[in-house]
């Protein structure tokens, strides 16, 4: 199967709590060392955020052409979890898994992935 360089062949998933006070500010210190890094680097982000009655889950999905890609990026494994300067400031506990899945197909899919 050839693969289109523009197109997402694999997902990353990276998932973290905060407690639910500490939510807004885990958000703007993520995406300020978090995420503007992967922008350009990835062929694309999205970021979610559930709140709850005592936290915040926080989810990062990064698209990438290939595991080679996503490895030129992170420096080796791409299934090693790489923690954030503050993150054990914010988390309830600090993640020991990303989940990488191959992308099947996107239907109507609007914006940019």
């Amino acid at each position: 199967m050839s693969v289109d360089a523009g197109q997402p062949a694999i997902a990353r998933i990276w998932r973290g709590r905060t407690p639910r006070e500490r939510a807004d500010e885990y958000e703007a210190y993520n995406y300020e060392v978090g995420i503007k890094p992967l922008i350009g680097k990835a062929l694309g982000v999205q970021t979610f955020r559930e709140d709850r009655e005592h936290d915040s889950e926080f989810m990062t999905i990064s698209y990438w052409a290939s595991v080679h890609a996503m490895s030129a990026f992170t420096g080796g494994d791409p299934m090693q979890v790489h923690h954030l300067e503050r993150d054990a400031d914010f988390l309830i506990e600090l993640p020991t898994q990303v989940q990488i899945l191959r992308v099947l197909k996107t239907h109507g899919v609007t914006g940019s992935v």
